[in-house]
């Protein structure tokens, strides 16, 4: 005979002037809580992924050389160009490559800089490559 044999089969206590907790509130006062504010949020940007920067050769500088050159020659009709650039990460090492399609309004030679119609502004140092239809391939 257990201890508790007498008290096993009453009827669940209720209070007469208090209602029974629903379970949502019940099961909120044991949800998890943020022990460490922005661990996770840290943890995130730690596991974050950026690239290196490529450095191009003298080949490649000057194949870009003649692709900027050939846009200027072009610059009067706003060619259209693909550009593949770096983009220099905030807050950590690195950064990422993206592509932008656009009409170039002016290539700022002093700034180093290809300004565009839409007034989006990538500098010359960032770009890996340029595509367009006037320009070819081999270059």
């Amino acid at each position: 005979m257990s201890k508790y044999d007498n008290i096993i089969n009453l009827p669940h206590f209720e209070l007469k002037n208090h209602k029974r907790m629903t379970m949502e509130s019940r099961a909120a006062q044991f949800s998890p809580f943020a022990a460490l504010t922005g661990y996770s949020e840290s943890v995130k940007e730690t596991s974050r992924v950026t690239k290196e920067k490529i450095i191009l050769s003298e080949d490649m500088k000057s194949k870009l050389n003649m692709k900027l050159q050939m846009i200027e020659e072009h610059i009067k009709e706003l060619p259209e160009i693909n550009v593949l650039y770096f983009v220099k990460d905030k807050k950590k090492t690195g950064g990422e490559y993206k592509e932008y399609n656009g009409k170039v309004r002016r290539i700022d030679i002093v700034e180093k800089k290809i300004l565009f119609v839409d007034k989006t502004v990538i500098p010359i140092y960032d770009i890996l490559n340029i595509k367009a239809d006037f320009i070819k391939e081999e270059i």
